[in-house]
């Protein structure tokens, strides 16, 4: 017996874009429901994270940025190696390793350097603080956070403090039996940096904070 083809549905039948929410990594369509706090809505296909508000979230995420601007300082101008060889000491900050380098042939690769590790996290950090600091007050988002926040969003695959630091302990194994090492406060700056950014990765919701930026706009 043949069966009758199915219908196709009626265009008022199909759910209003602005109730679809895409999965970040597998892109599979959700509706859109709202998230209580301390809960988690994962994924239906690939169980990843997509919405996770947290109590305080943004506060936390205000100070971590923070804490991670106050050590890339540190990181920049305090000693990030001493080599002790043939009875001398050499001191150097990452800052002089840019500028002892930022001429002649090795220059594009220096500059490239100084901003994947040191511009571009501190612009990310920068914009994080201007769009969560009114929010975590309870106030009207700025102007411009959504701009801003989409910026940080798309500077953060660019951001690679956490490479460099491998990239430093592979160096250090090949030269430490050509002189001694002596690690300076500035690699262990680094080292809490990346520790820092991933727990502020880890605390914050995209989701939540894309929802909030939306309700709190001015109409």
């Amino acid at each position: 017996m043949m069966q009758d083809a199915q219908q196709p549905p009626k265009l008022t039948d199909l759910p209003d874009l602005a109730q679809l929410i895409a999965c970040p990594q597998c892109d599979a369509l959700h509706f859109d429901a709202d998230v209580p706090t301390g809960e988690t809505a994962r994924c239906i296909r690939c169980h990843a994270v997509i919405e996770a508000p947290r109590q305080l979230a943004m506060t936390r995420i205000i100070m971590l940025a923070a804490a991670a601007l106050i050590l890339m300082i540190a990181a920049i101008f305090f000693p990030f190696l001493e080599l002790h060889a043939a009875g001398r000491i050499q001191r150097s900050s990452l800052l002089d390793t840019v500028m002892a380098f930022s001429t002649g042939m090795t220059a594009p690769l220096t500059l490239a350097m100084a901003a994947l590790i040191v511009v571009l996290p501190i612009i990310r950090f920068t914009s994080l603080i201007y769009v969560m600091a009114p929010m975590a007050f309870g106030w009207q988002p700025a102007r411009h956070a959504e701009s801003a926040f989409r910026m940080a969003e798309a500077l953060r695959p660019w951001a690679m403090a956490e490479v460099f630091i491998v990239g430093v302990a592979v160096a250090l194994v090949k030269v430490a039996g050509l002189a001694h090492l002596a690690i300076g406060p500035a690699f262990w700056a680094f080292v809490a940096l990346v520790i820092v950014t991933v727990l502020k990765d880890n605390f914050m919701s995209r989701v939540t904070v894309w929802k909030t930026l939306e309700q709190r706009r001015p109409s």
